[in-house]
């Protein structure tokens, strides 16, 4: 019996130890992957700063708040149950308990909201290469070294899918979800429901400002990248902008992360992240010809 059990704990392991690899691949391409903890690895430096709020202040925050709830309720059911408080206090009123029950809570609140403003605005505020970014040191006034916008790209939200537009180059295409036989005919297959037509190329290592709409005779999206960590409104009839700058090649995948109507699962962002220059030939093909024309000139995905 001990052999059969121990047969089965070693093969769940060796199972479990060729999961790992498919598991970081997946995490590599910017996308969730089963069994996932934590976010989304970064390849910015707005996601470098949301990792190090998340799981610095945030999440020892919330440890310690649980296990302050857990101590309480120990030590009431150990000390005030009836065997050993056969009779109650009658105490209805303490004032120290009742100032520290308010300032601390009051305190806890300023010490998340100093580094979730100042991620919130790195996040809106588009680079101008003089002003640092907060990366990875959170309660630093900036440490980081961003280049100014280099590439402008204007995405509207339609019902169901994205418009995407080369600003500066007066080019643009759209993006739809592939249908499933589409996407299982593609080598390597891309994720479901994160599969796209066309995807959104970028340069690494640059700059990309992000102009964020939606359709004037539309409904709210939201344009969210997790591997970027950028979340924004697409809101008809307003521009809002946000930026990236992905120091990694790949593919990041996002989706329309309002609730916008009966296809909003069926709304998803694909960002393949080019070097720059398989970026400048494809956007000269672009130029010359049509989308097709230029996908043509990109390596085969891996």
């Amino acid at each position: 019996m001990t052999g059969k059990l121990l047969s089965s704990i070693g093969s769940l392991g060796a199972a479990a130890l060729a999961f790992v690899p498919m598991m970081a691949t997946a995490q590599e391409q910017g996308h969730p992957v089963p069994g996932q903890i934590g976010l989304q690895p970064s390849v910015t430096p707005i996601m470098d700063s949301i990792h190090a709020f998340h799981d610095g202040p945030l999440l020892w925050t919330a440890v310690l708040i649980a296990l302050l709830v857990l101590v309480l309720l120990i030590i009431v059911i150990v000390r005030f149950n009836a065997k050993a408080n056969p009779k109650p206090s009658t105490t209805t009123h303490n004032t120290l308990v009742e100032i520290v029950w308010t300032v601390v809570p009051i305190l806890i609140l300023v010490i998340i909201a100093i580094p979730s403003f100042a991620v919130l605005t790195d996040q809106l505020t588009v680079p101008d290469g003089q002003r640092k970014y907060l990366g990875s040191n959170i309660f630093s006034f900036g440490d980081v070294e961003v280049p100014a916008a280099e590439l402008t790209v204007k995405a509207t939200g339609q019902q169901w899918y994205w418009d995407y537009e080369y600003v500066d180059q007066g080019k643009s295409m759209s993006s739809s979800i592939l249908s499933e036989e589409a996407r299982l005919a593609q080598v390597p297959v891309q994720p479901r429901l994160l599969a796209v037509d066309y995807q959104l190329v970028v340069p690494v290592d640059t700059t990309v400002r992000m102009q964020i709409t939606a359709d004037p005779s539309g409904v709210i999206h939201a344009f969210a990248v997790p591997s970027f960590g950028i979340k924004i409104d697409a809101v008809p009839g307003k521009l809002n902008e946000t930026w990236f700058n992905a120091r990694k090649t790949g593919i990041y995948y996002g989706q329309c992360s309002e609730l916008c109507g009966k296809d909003h699962a069926f709304m998803p962002i694909a960002v393949r992240v080019v070097t720059k220059e398989e970026f400048a030939a494809w956007m000269a093909a672009f130029e010359a010809g049509t989308v097709d024309d230029a996908n043509a000139t990109l390596p085969a995905l891996s």
